[in-house]
């Protein structure tokens, strides 16, 4: 048993990379890659805690986008993909939470508009709006509404308004910033459309009549599916599941 233990401890490195057909050189290589990539790795996620220090919620396409800087500036060739995987080893993954306010209410009495914007991609800014609203949690058990209006273009949010209700005052708030900015900005307007879900906030006289005292087409959603307004939706989540979930509101 000696013997044989002292033959295997003689074997040189040669002989063993030969067995796997590899060469010594390839062998250090391959453990130099495996350190440098260890490093890298580390450098990676020392980036990442720094960032989801200030923004907890912030998920893998968002943090790629503020870290391929870094990545450049280190060398380090990791795709969004890989960035994932690391990640995902590391429990660093943000878990979604469901949706579990409902803010759409579109059994009411109110005009109904048809949707303008199907098929429609927007080639210059504040020729489509999306509006839309959405809940913060606070304090436990209690909610503030906020409502956006949205550029589709630019994707820049032209008007905002925070309520503690679910009352219309909330959005035709957000509509009014939104007109006065544009109103400030640009004389003659090109044809600007409105586009938002069914909710009674949306379709209610006050609001109907600002979007037509101003001359903006009103289009609306025909189904309740949320692709049908994803921009505005798509803000939404981003600003309250990356951002405000990390923050509690002093109220």
């Amino acid at each position: 048993m000696a013997l044989i233990k002292g033959q295997y401890s003689r074997i040189s490195l040669a002989r063993l990379c030969g067995w796997f057909g590899i060469t010594r050189q390839a062998h250090y290589q391959e453990g130099y890659r495996q350190i440098e990539v260890g490093i890298e790795e580390s450098l990676v996620l020392k980036e990442v805690n720094a960032i989801r220090t200030l923004h907890p919620k912030l998920g893998v396409r968002k943090l790629y986008g503020k870290i391929e800087a870094f990545l450049i500036a280190h060398q380090i060739k990791m795709g969004r993909d890989a960035m994932f995987d690391l990640l995902s080893k590391n429990n660093l993954l943000v878990r979604r939470r469901k949706r579990k306010v409902a803010t759409t209410m579109s059994q009411h009495w109110f005009r109904k508009y048809s949707n303008l914007i199907i098929n429609i991609v927007p080639t210059r800014p504040n020729q489509i709006w999306v509006s839309d609203m959405t809940y913060w949690k606070i304090n436990g058990d209690k909610h503030l509404y906020k409502s956006f209006v949205t550029d589709a273009y630019s994707k820049m949010i032209v008007g905002y308004h925070v309520a503690d209700n679910l009352e219309a005052v909330g959005c035709l708030q957000a509509l009014q910033m939104a007109v006065k900015s544009l109103k400030q900005t640009f004389g003659n307007r090109l044809p600007l459309c409105h586009h938002s879900d069914r909710g009674i906030q949306y379709c209610s006289n006050q609001y109907v009549k600002l979007l037509q005292d101003n001359n903006i087409d009103i289009s609306m959603t025909e189904s309740g599916d949320p692709r049908d307004n994803a921009i505005a939706e798509r803000v939404n989540r981003i600003l309250k599941n990356k951002y405000l979930s990390a923050y509690e509101a002093v109220v």
